[in-house]
This record gives C-alpha cells, sequence and structure tokens, in this order.
C-alpha cells in the first residue's frame, strides 16, 4: 500500500480524499492556489505546498509544480480527483515516467477514451450500441450536411475533444447548419485547443443513465450500477440519482454487461463511468467514458455501501476486486449545492459566507469544503457542497432530501439550494417521467 498521496486536486472531492487516506492509515499532501489558502483540504491534510497564484494555469493544471511538490513530500502516488489534470494523458505519463503511481488509469487508456472519435471506434469493435453517425471527423461543411443527410435530422454536432457540453449543438434543419457549425467550432477550439468535428444522430426524449464501473490490474471488470443524470441544464448534471427511476432489471442487465464490455475493449484499470444515452423505448447508446472518478459518485457509494475512493486506492496498490457486479439496495439522491443564483440564469455567485448549516440526521450526507467565513473564489468550478440522502424507497428519498434542504443554511452568498427545493415539489420529478429536455421546461418561482 501508498505512504504518501498527494492530491493534485481542491475543494470537497480533495477533503473527500484525504479522509478515505486517513482512515487507510495513509499520509496525505494537498497542493493549493493562494486562493484556497483557507479551504479545508489544506486544513485536514498531513503537509500543505502551495504551488501558485489562483489562475489553474498556474496552479493546479501546471504539471512542473504538481510534481515539485510530490519531490519535496516525497509523495510515492497522486490522486487526481475529478476536473483539472485527472482525465490528462500527458500528466499520468509524466507519473510514470518519475516512478509516481498515477490513481487512476494508464495513459493509453486515457487516450483511448478521451477521444471521441476513437472512443466510439472501440465501442463498435467491442460490439457495444453506439449512436449512428459519421465515420471519424468531418472535414467541411459539405461534408457535414452529406453524413447529416444521410443519417437525418435532427443531428448533433460535437466536438470530438469536447465535455461538459462545451462544441456541442443541435441542427434540426439543414439551413441551420452552416452557423451551428461554426459555433461549435469556435467553442471547441477555445475550450480544448482542438476544433476537430463530428456528427451524430439526435435521440430524442432520452435520459442520460452512466454506469459505474472498476477495474483490476488482472483483466476483471465489475460494474457497481447505475446512476440517472438525466436533470441537467446546459449538459452540466444538476441532479444524480440510483437506482434510475427509468431501469428494469432486464434494462440494467444489458448495460451492466455492456458497461463491462466497454471496460475490457480498453483492459481498463481504476474507476471508471461509461455513459449512456437512453431513448424512451429502453435501447440505449454508448456516449462516452469517463476515465477518473466523477462527482456524483457518493449516490453510488450509499446504494452499495462500499467507499469507491477506498477501492480505487486498493486497485492502484495492486490489489484485486473482491465483488461482483451489483444492484442498488436503497434509493439515493444527490444534489450539487453550487454557488450560483437559480433567479438569475444560475450566474455564478463568488463571495463570503457568513453563515453555514450543514443538514444533519439519518440518511443524510454533505461533503463539502466550505464553511461560515470561507470566501469562495471566483476562478474555479462553483460548486460547493453535494447535499445526499439515502432511504428504503424513491419516493422517502425525495421527502427526506426536502427536509434536509429545508435545513441547510448557506448566507452571504447566492446557491442553488432553492432551485433544488422547488425541484423536490415538482409533479413531474416526483413522477420518474422525465427525460434530458426537462430544465427546457421547468419553471422556477421567484421567492415572496
Amino acid at each position: 500500500m501508498f505512504k504518501k498521496i498527494l492530491i493534485a486536486n481542491r475543494g470537497e472531492i480533495a477533503l473527500r480524499v484525504i479522509r478515505t487516506c486517513k482512515e487507510m492509515g495513509i499520509q496525505t499532501v494537498a497542493v493549493y492556489s493562494t486562493a484556497d489558502r483557507e479551504s479545508l483540504h489544506v486544513r485536514f491534510a498531513d503537509e500543505a505546498v502551495c504551488i501558485g497564484p489562483p489562475p489553474s494555469s498556474e496552479s493546479y493544471l501546471s504539471i512542473p509544480k504538481i510534481m515539485a511538490a510530490v519531490e519535496i513530500t516525497n509523495a510515492d502516488a497522486i490522486h487526481p480527483g475529478y476536473g483539472f489534470l485527472a482525465e490528462n494523458a500527458d500528466f499520468a505519463e509524466v507519473c510514470t515516467e518519475y516512478g509516481i503511481k498515477f490513481i487512476g488509469p494508464t495513459p493509453s487508456m486515457i487516450r483511448a477514451m478521451g477521444d471521441k472519435i476513437t472512443a466510439k471506434e472501440t465501442m463498435v469493435k467491442a460490439k457495444v450500441p453506439v449512436v449512428p453517425g459519421s465515420d471519424g471527423l468531418i472535414a467541411d461543411t459539405d461534408h457535414g450536411r452529406k453524413v447529416a443527410a444521410k443519417i437525418g435530422y435532427p443531428v448533433m454536432i460535437k466536438a470530438t475533444a469536447g465535455g461538459g457540453g462545451k462544441g456541442m449543438r443541435i441542427v434540426r434543419r439543414e439551413e441551420e447548419f452552416e452557423d451551428q457549425w461554426t459555433a461549435a467550432r469556435k467553442e471547441a477550439a477555445a475550450s480544448f485547443s482542438n476544433d476537430g468535428i463530428y456528427i451524430e444522430k439526435l435521440i430524442e426524449e432520452p435520459r442520460h443513465i452512466e454506469f459505474q464501473i472498476i477495474g483490476d490490474q488482472y483483466g476483471k471488470v465489475a460494474h457497481l450500477s447505475e446512476r440517472d443524470c438525466s436533470i441537467q441544464r446546459r449538459h452540466q448534471k444538476l441532479v444524480e440519482e440510483s437506482p434510475s427511476p427509468f431501469m428494469t432489471k432486464s434494462l440494467r442487465k444489458q448495460m451492466g454487461e455492456a458497461a463491462i464490455k466497454a471496460g475490457k475493449a480498453i483492459n481498463y484499470e481504476g474507476l471508471g463511468t461509461v455513459e449512456f444515452l437512453v431513448d424512451k423505448h429502453g435501447k440505449f447508446y454508448f456516449m462516452e467514458m469517463n476515465t477518473r472518478v466523477q462527482v456524483e459518485h457518493p449516490v453510488t457509494e450509499e446504494v452499495i455501501d462500499h467507499d469507491l475512493i477506498k477501492e480505487q486506492i486498493k486497485v492502484a496498490a495492486g490489489h484485486p476486486i473482491t465483488g461482483d457486479n451489483y444492484e442498488p439496495a436503497l434509493h439515493a439522491i444527490e444534489c450539487r449545492i453550487n454557488a450560483e443564483d437559480p433567479y438569475n440564469n444560475f450566474r455564478p455567485c463568488p463571495g463570503s459566507i457568513t453563515s453555514f448549516h450543514s443538514a444533519k440526521g439519518h440518511g443524510v450526507r454533505v461533503d463539502t469544503h466550505v464553511y461560515a467565513g470561507y470566501k469562495v473564489p471566483p476562478y474555479y468550478d462553483s460548486l460547493i457542497a453535494k447535499l445526499i440522502c439515502k432511504a428504503q424507497t424513491r419516493e422517502e428519498c425525495i421527502t427526506k432530501m426536502q427536509r434536509a434542504l429545508d435545513e441547510f443554511i448557506i448566507e452571504g452568498i447566492k446557491t442553488t439550494v432553492p432551485f433544488h427545493q422547488q425541484l423536490m415539489k415538482n409533479e413531474l420529478f416526483r413522477s420518474g417521467k422525465f427525460d434530458t429536455s426537462f430544465m427546457d421546461t421547468f419553471k422556477l418561482q421567484k421567492e415572496e
């Protein structure tokens, strides 16, 4: 087992990893920018190293600075968390060259799934269902129009290096194609320094259902059941739950087997998530694979009663997987609490938290790095807490979440708590009969 792990991340995920390491008897090193000096992950790590000023490019995305922190602290492994360098194959490669264990898949595995065209080709070979679309990248608008006409409108234009909804545009008619193509390429180039574009058939009324998988160094891959992430805005997830209210035992078996095929196709090692689009008839299609721990991993932890970060570290240290595929025993829902104003188009709302009271009680979990007096910096993702509730049934879980949201007090900044409070009362959400277009029609009521 590792003696000391450096967490190359910040905020709640860094603190989450530190807690598990402490329980495993592993020393921890936090890295931080000057903007995060007062963050709890810095306070609770055994050692902390400042790696630069607030901009990510000069701190959390600086491979030389992170490797320098590894050297001065003698860490023997790096946990990348999610975001930043978590899916950066070059970073994983540097770790290998320096003899430091990257707690995640190998560089080749990251590259195989990081480029969506390569990932799609890999899935086709593995006989995992994929969305009909272009064979490779689209050369120009004429090529794109021909492909779109062949598979039929509506289509989705996507950036091959995309993620988080960037570089994606829906095209419903041919006359819209050129404008949307240009917009997608510009956004892709700005976001990923890669303007490669491909086209897929738009799946209408889809649900976004993902399967958590884990693979060891000995060729075994297992799935840990599904999460439904269909409540999202601009392709950014807002709420996740397990099991999916849409799921049946038969569909779970089929999708679970497909997720395992996806992992085995690249001899996957570590935690990963295979994401699918599922149409209203239960037909599912591979969308992408995330080669890291997900923001919403606590949902799975609560329904199968396993510490996924612990399992991730054990696999990286060479331990074999001991369990098989899981089915959720309870129901869990996660609400992402962001420093955003839900009444102002979810505009980011950094600033000082003057009062903070975390929800508590049986079946209630809060993962956060903030506290009263903490200043939310404007430089990073706006996620400040994750509220996770579990219960015997979905109905009980929603009721528990309503209660927990009512006692979750964050003052000094705007947060998404009011949005989640209204969502839990929404009849369409409570019925479970929704898809990824839910937020297109959801109307937030002004507070009186």
